[in-house]
């Protein structure tokens, strides 16, 4: 039994580094090998760490959205749908791998019959036989002489590891957008206090001028300018409430679950210290840690797998079937000396005339065009997506900057027109115009905060962090 069973392990081992997969070599980046001028990387840190190793936990700050990610990575279905994908090809990559080895099996059977005639035909009596067997074989195990199981393993390894980078790539979007919403439901919070403190303002100015009115002092048209205004703050204030209750249920969906009551309580937005100086390092970084462009390259590198197994189609296939054992009339005789038996089966199967092996080597050329496609769009697609929020970031720094001093600005205004008005020496119209002008710059600059906030957490993803709880230093 040994001396069959051992040449075709051997023949196995010899040949399990033979492949017909073409030589890979990474596509050139489609991109400039340097950030846009007008990008800003000039007053960004430099450093040996790129964005990719910077944790969660340490780009954000705030306890409460801490928690917030952590209970939306336990519970965000999307995601867990992400990891689900990778334990199946994982267990597709064990099945090809498995096609490698050669298939052992025992089989024993045992067989007791009774004829309705003797050995020489003649009737009368009849005869009872046995037949009893033992054997260990080897079935359908095909010789990978050229490759072709081999390269479909391999494709099916590079599948796992797409289907990893894109497990990455899930959770990195999905804290993101945990983080955006979060965010939006502090900003709507914060635009309806400022529209209820405005709201009190308003409508101690009308009670005022209400009375002045009833003296026969202040003009209907002061009343009527004061009563416009508190139903502007209403009207804004109902609405603001609607969004953030809206906010508020799109975050439940994104975590997957209600939020606990026991969450560490809201910081504001000016207090959301979200770690700024990200180093964004060179365009060609991001082949090497950004999960999506690894993805479409692992993707290539499957495609480029399979035109070895479609150039290995064009060779004989070998399968051998094999098997020894032993076999006896009598169970007590089944392991005696001479019992022994054995079969070897080999099988040959050259594909000369089957089109079917020609389009199959078209398609899985073709297919791998498609994914050197993919892949530079990927890379074409990051690029403009770090370029974006590398400009954003310069410019909506100055415009927060800018929005502090006119909010202050508008704020002084308003109280001296204020001031004008309680002495009679202006006129209520004054006084509307700046109020509605201070709580128009009080809605931009909370805007602004937040498109600020934003902007860092896109540039966060866009460099590829957020796969990493901690930092690899903490």
């Amino acid at each position: 039994m040994n001396k069959f069973l051992l040449p075709i392990a051997l023949a196995a081992v010899i040949l399990a580094g033979c492949t017909m997969i073409p030589k890979y070599q990474r596509p050139p980046a489609p991109v400039s090998n340097n950030w846009p001028e007008n990008a800003g990387t000039n007053n960004l840190p430099d450093s040996t760490n790129t964005v990719a190793d910077i944790g969660w936990r340490e780009f954000f700050r705030d306890p409460r959205l801490q928690k917030v990610i952590e209970l939306s990575l336990t519970n965000n279905r999307d995601l867990r749908v992400a990891v689900l994908n990778v334990e199946q090809t994982r267990a597709q990559y064990r099945i090809q791998r498995a096609a490698l080895i050669p298939t052992g099996n025992i089989n024993a059977t045992g067989t007791r019959q009774r004829t309705a005639f003797g050995y020489n035909g003649s009737g009368g009596g009849g005869t009872t036989f046995s037949q009893y067997s033992v054997e260990l074989g080897v079935s359908s195990y095909e010789l990978d002489l050229f490759g072709r199981v081999r390269s479909l393993k391999r494709a099916a390894l590079e599948n796992y590891f797409a289907s990893e980078e894109a497990r990455k790539s899930a959770q990195i979007a999905l804290i993101a957008e945990v983080a955006n919403q979060y965010l939006a439901e502090r900003e709507l919070d914060e635009q309806l206090k400022m529209t209820q403190n405005t709201l009190g303002t308003v409508q101690k100015s009308y009670d005022l001028i209400k009375a002045s009115y009833d003296a026969g002092v202040s003009s209907e048209l002061d009343l009527r300018s004061a009563e416009a205004q508190v139903e502007t703050a209403k009207v804004n204030a109902a609405s603001y409430e609607q969004q953030c209750d809206q906010a508020h249920n799109a975050l439940v969906l994104l975590v997957g679950e209600p939020l606990p009551g026991d969450l560490p309580p809201s910081q504001p937005l000016d207090d959301q210290h979200l770690l700024a100086g990200l180093p964004p390092g060179l365009p060609s970084d991001l082949l090497q840690r950004r999960p999506d462009i690894l993805e479409a390259e692992h993707t290539l590198k499957a495609a480029n797998a399979d035109i070895g197994a479609a150039r290995a189609a064009f060779f004989p296939a070998i399968t051998l079937t094999a098997g020894g054992g032993t076999a006896s009339t009598a169970l007590e005789g089944l392991f005696a000396p001479g019992s022994q038996v054995w079969n070897f089966s080999p099988q040959i199967n050259w594909p000369i005339f089957e089109a079917g092996t020609w389009a199959g080597w078209d398609a899985a050329k073709v297919n791998k065009l498609i994914q050197v496609t993919d892949y530079e769009k990927a890379i074409q697609t990051a690029f403009r997506e770090v370029s974006d929020d590398l400009v954003a970031k310069k410019f909506l720094d100055e415009q927060l900057a800018d929005g502090t001093a006119l909010v202050d600005a508008q704020q002084r205004r308003f109280e001296l027109a204020d001031a004008r008005y309680q002495n009679g020496v202006d006129n209520y119209l004054t006084v509307l115009t700046a109020q509605q002008d201070l709580y128009g710059a009080q809605q931009n600059l909370i805007a602004t905060q937040f498109a600020r906030l934003s902007n860092l957490i896109g540039l966060y993803q866009s460099l590829g962090g957020g796969w990493r709880e901690n930092s690899p230093h903490l």
